[in-house]
């Protein structure tokens, strides 16, 4: 009979797992608001807006799908796929070079199990890296950025890292736009790391989900730059709304077919296919259309005034933290405030968001969760919440401009009343 108070068959690698931040935040949200309390909901990174209605219908119209489809994906998906990653980056790419998941996350698992070799991670990185990296075994080695580089990896940090790691097969995940940093790497930043990325044989993971959320639609594609090393994930979660829909890509170089190859085999021992009626819906999204173009359009020019609205304000309130260029997350510090505020007691980033939600109601997630060192205080703050579908079908209407001084109040009340919260807190 198994002991109901302790699995001892438990995998080690599973011991002090806890559940990712950004799923328990979401909860513990969830839960404050059916109690009544008051919650401002910038702790859980999910995109406002609805999936545009010409996808939504696509799904409907295969509702009925029901067989399992090819482990690598609907070949019309790959298909579209590969268009849209040729339409967008610039860089050749074939359907066979496609590999459709249950949405990115589970595909960056895959290959870090995949791949035998020290993974390397830029600190801030996303939550879910690191403990990915565990549950494979590994134990991530962390590249420590700075506010003073905007937490952009600099290639003279990725190069000593290199150095340290020795002669070892070496996984970078880079992400931009970032989560958690809102900020993207320029061309030229892609070049330099590229030189580096080259020179000392890595394999490079490209998590560029938040690619089509820059605010000028000027998203710079790693794979250009490196294409013989670089596997590039997306999906339709963040600028197709569809995170709970869970279909997500992987595009891999001829170079790397053996790693596509494993993953595939992968896939049909664990998953098996994605959702048919998600797939054919997909194949939609990424084809593309005006319509679609104008709902992105919009998206963004939304996503860039809230944005800029809460960077200024902050900034005004004397936090530090850089201006967002993509995706909808900011990375505020909040160390320049711990001599003149009055919360004297706190010295960690966790502290520094618990006590931040008990008093305001402010959802926060703490930079540690994302590879920062705690004493630094610096916390994501996602600034989704608010209607996206009734902000963007004003926007496209014409009824209001996102630049517009009424556009904040009006369409993100409960995100201007959050910053405000969080402005007078940090006050003396």
């Amino acid at each position: 009979m198994l002991n109901s108070t302790r699995t001892t068959s438990l995998n080690p690698l599973l011991e002090g797992l806890r559940p990712s931040p950004t799923l328990a935040m979401s909860m513990r949200m969830r839960e404050r608001a059916a109690a009544g309390e008051e919650v401002y909901r910038l702790g859980f990174g999910q995109s406002p807006f609805p999936v545009p209605e010409e996808v939504v219908q696509a799904a409907v119209a295969h509702i009925r799908e029901k067989d399992y489809l090819p482990v690598s994906g609907l070949w019309p998906l790959r298909e579209a796929v590969a268009a849209f990653h040729q339409r967008t980056s610039g860089q050749p790419c074939s359907p066979e070079q496609v590999l459709i998941g249950p949405g990115s996350k589970e595909l960056i698992f895959n290959l870090q199990f995949a791949f035998e070799g020290e993974v390397l991670l830029p600190a801030p990185s996303w939550v879910s890296y690191a403990p990915q990296a565990r549950l494979t075994g590994k134990q991530p080695r962390w590249i420590h950025t700075g506010a003073q580089h905007q937490w952009k990896l600099q290639p003279a940090g990725l190069e000593a890292t290199c150095e340290q790691v020795g002669d070892v097969p070496k996984l970078l995940i880079l992400n931009s736009p970032n989560n958690p940093s809102g900020q993207s790497f320029s061309p030229e930043e892609c070049r330099e790391l590229a030189a580096v990325a080259r020179r000392y044989g890595l394999l490079l993971l490209s998590d560029e989900i938040y690619g089509e959320l820059h605010h000028e639609g000027r998203h710079s594609c790693m794979a250009p730059y490196y294409p013989e090393g670089t596997v590039v994930t997306g999906g339709i979660s963040k600028w197709c709304g569809a995170g709970g829909w869970r279909l997500g890509y992987a595009i891999f170089p001829p170079q790397l077919q053996w790693l596509q190859q494993a993953m595939s085999s992968m896939a049909s021992e664990t998953y098996s296919a994605v959702s048919a009626p998600i797939q054919y819906a997909a194949v939609n999204a990424f084809r593309g259309s005006q319509s679609l173009d104008d709902y992105l359009q919009a998206s963004r020019r939304i996503l860039k005034a809230i944005g800029q609205y809460c960077y200024r304000e902050l900034r005004q309130a004397g936090i530090t933290l850089p201006p967002p260029d993509g995706g909808f997350y900011l990375f505020p510090s909040f160390e320049s405030c711990k001599g003149r505020w009055k919360h004297q007691t706190i010295t960690t980033d966790r502290q520094l968001c618990e006590k931040l939600l008990d008093e305001t109601g402010v959802a926060l997630l703490p930079g540690s969760d994302f590879g920062c060192d705690p004493a630094s205080l610096c916390a994501r703050l996602a600034y989704v919440d608010f209607d996206g579908e009734k902000a963007l079908q004003a926007v496209q209407n014409g009824h209001i401009q996102p630049e517009d001084a009424a556009f904040i109040p009006e369409y993100a009340p409960l995100i201007q009343q959050a910053v405000q919260r969080v402005r007078e807190w940090t006050m003396p």
